[in-house]
């Protein structure tokens, strides 16, 4: 019984909001959808609770066995005293929660994002070595977007590139994402219905 009834919840809720979606125009189905929509709300709630519960958990862990402890440190101090200025002060535009954000978080952010820029370069400078025709074609691409995206490219070189570089994106790049979306969405899709059916139990312990 400990699987039959969360997979006997999971599967009437998922068809409930699966059909009210499309029979939203019945008497009374916005109202009893509301009323589980609030209650996954409160549910939601409380998985932050037990994940804060965790983060202190295992950070405790390792510094007790003394692994990373100043990193360990820095983390568990910068959480606690976020919470605490955030309940007692508020988060307004002059709160010292907002002062902290500020300064710690935004250029410690800023920093991890500009180091992610070499880690793309170098992933770039790997994917773009014309060693096949696809890859070609991409480097070919690349280079057109790229030069088109900055002045030298048209005030330099040639003035049509910019228009070039708006058909790429416009036209090879979106049909690209838009399948690539398409297919994402088919995945949750499919996903979707394995959970409410019952084939995908790995919510349940990882079979």
């Amino acid at each position: 019984m400990k699987k039959e009834i969360p997979l006997l919840i999971t599967f009437l809720l998922g068809t409930w909001m699966i059909l009210e979606f499309f029979f939203h125009n019945i008497p009374h189905v916005d109202q009893i959808t509301e009323i589980l929509t609030n209650g996954g709300m409160v549910i939601a709630a409380f998985t932050y609770i037990l994940g804060v519960m965790n983060i202190l958990q295992v950070n405790a862990n390792r510094i007790k066995h003394h692994q990373d402890r100043p990193y360990k440190w820095t983390l568990l101090v910068g959480f606690v005293l976020m919470i605490l200025l955030g309940f007692t002060w508020g988060i307004d535009v002059d709160s010292p929660f907002q002062w902290m954000y500020n300064t710690f978080y935004v250029p410690l952010q800023a920093t991890m994002f500009s180091l992610l820029a070499f880690y793309i370069a170098s992933a770039a400078f790997r994917a773009f070595r014309a060693r096949s025709v696809e890859a070609t074609l991409l480097l070919v691409a690349a280079v057109l977007v790229m030069l088109g995206r900055v002045p030298i490219g048209e005030e330099w070189i040639w003035s049509r590139l910019p228009d070039i570089s708006n058909w790429i994106m416009d036209y090879p790049n979106m049909a690209g994402k838009r399948a690539i979306l398409i297919g994402a969405a088919l995945g949750a899709i499919s996903t979707g219905l394995r959970v409410i059916i019952g084939m995908e139990r790995s919510y349940l312990g990882g079979e």
